[in-house]
């Protein structure tokens, strides 16, 4: 089958060429990619098209291009253009992206498209598709109808957005997300994939590393950004006080400046900045402790983190805050943060290591779930049921036109 992802990936050439720090999701990058792998794996055909969108406004014009440092040979990758011009912005991205999936789709059509989330450019990508005939899967993240707190958004233009999500959710072919709750928002008869994250070969086989071999590390990573809770777990750092254990941070984002400023007289804190893949998973691997310290959510499930998946199926320890229901299994290798308060996560740290607790992981279970053998058969098994649904509906509408004439 040919599969058009349309997703806000952010590649290598994008980063270079764009200003993409504040809007970008190094977690959303590396899912995309490992998901496009699998489809491809499975025999798809994939094509990767972003809106490559800049958030910082400006008058500068950033022209369409074909990414030439692609994660994958087989998988090409295509950028809209973007106009980063208050009023105009999003306008431009969501017309010319669904102009570059128009002008693919007529050189060669899709026979499913896959949305990541239901940004503008995605819901304008989704509504050619259908009116092509194309069935659309939604990939569905970070939940439309709360801001990441949980919290309703409120405003005159939220009622406007609301009903066009739940009219869009109404024409969906399939859906893949990352909580029961957000796949509780689609109809019971659609096909659906609870897919909480992907774990890659290479972390696989980190896993296999004893606890023996593992450090007296807590590990961070992802994009530098006020709700993951960062700043207090720098805080909480210093608190704890524990000079034999490390706290390593890796990622990147708008509040690195000021971690950096308040990590200056610890020497047990180090910052890693961006690191490619291989030393992503190096450091994951030694790592006993990893922690996601995230703002508490008024809506549980609202989002879910995917390097949650990524630190389990290592054999690392988890602290998280509660990101919505979980599978015991998975639990097993939790431990919860009732809240990201600098003395809550320093009072849990120090239980965790004290009482040997961190031993304690979840990596068989997850591995298992969420390896790629087993997501590439997922995925492959919803997009046949989401094609038969199609095929079966196409068969009723010609059997309806063919008694009306």
């Amino acid at each position: 089958m040919r599969i058009a992802y349309i997703a806000p990936y952010h590649g290598p050439t994008l980063v270079k060429r764009r200003p993409i720090i504040i809007n970008r999701s190094l977690a959303g990058a590396t899912k995309i990619e490992l998901i496009a792998k699998l489809l491809r794996v499975a025999s798809h055909e994939v094509e990767v098209i972003s809106q490559g969108e800049v958030v910082q406004l400006g008058l500068q014009f950033y022209p369409s291009f074909h990414d030439p440092e692609l994660f994958d040979s087989k998988i090409p990758v295509w950028y809209s253009s973007a106009l980063p011009i208050r009023f105009l912005n999003g306008r431009w991205s969501s017309f010319f992206t669904m102009r570059e999936f128009k002008k693919r789709h007529t050189a060669s059509p899709y026979d499913v498209v896959i949305i990541y989330n239901m940004k503008d450019a995605q819901l304008a990508c989704a509504s050619y598709a259908r009116r092509c005939g194309v069935p659309v899967i939604l990939e569905y993240e970070d939940d439309v109808f709360v801001d990441v707190g949980g919290e309703a958004i409120k405003g005159f233009r939220s009622k406007g957005h609301s009903s066009r999500f739940s009219k869009a959710l109404k024409t969906i072919s399939g859906c893949i997300a990352v909580s029961p709750h957000l796949l509780s928002q689609v109809s019971s008869h659609l096909p659906k994939l609870l897919l909480r994250g992907v774990v890659g070969d290479d972390i696989v086989r980190a896993s296999e590393r004893s606890d023996a071999q593992k450090l007296k590390w807590v590990l961070f990573s992802g994009t530098h950004r006020k709700s993951k809770g960062i700043e207090q777990l720098v805080q909480a750092w210093k608190i704890l006080a524990r000079p034999d254990w490390e706290l390593h941070i890796t990622g990147y984002g708008e509040t690195t400046d000021v971690l950096k400023r308040m990590a200056e007289e610890s020497r047990s804190i180090v910052f890693h900045g961006l690191v490619e893949r291989a030393e992503f998973v190096r450091l994951l691997s030694l790592a006993r402790i990893c922690i996601n310290p995230h703002d508490l959510s008024q809506t549980p499930g609202n989002v879910f983190a995917f390097k949650i998946i990524e630190y389990l199926a290592a054999g690392a320890h988890v602290l998280t805050t509660p990101m919505g229901a979980l599978e015991r299994e998975v639990e097993e290798g939790l431990t919860y943060l009732p809240d990201n308060d600098p003395e809550t996560i320093g009072a849990t740290l120090n239980q965790v290591i004290e009482s040997g607790r961190w031993e304690r992981n979840a990596a068989p279970y997850v591995c298992a779930t969420y390896g790629s053998a087993q997501v590439s058969r997922s995925l492959d098994c919803l997009i046949s049921q989401v094609l038969q649904r199609a095929s079966q509906r196409n068969k009723l509408k010609r059997i309806e036109f063919a008694s009306s004439t």
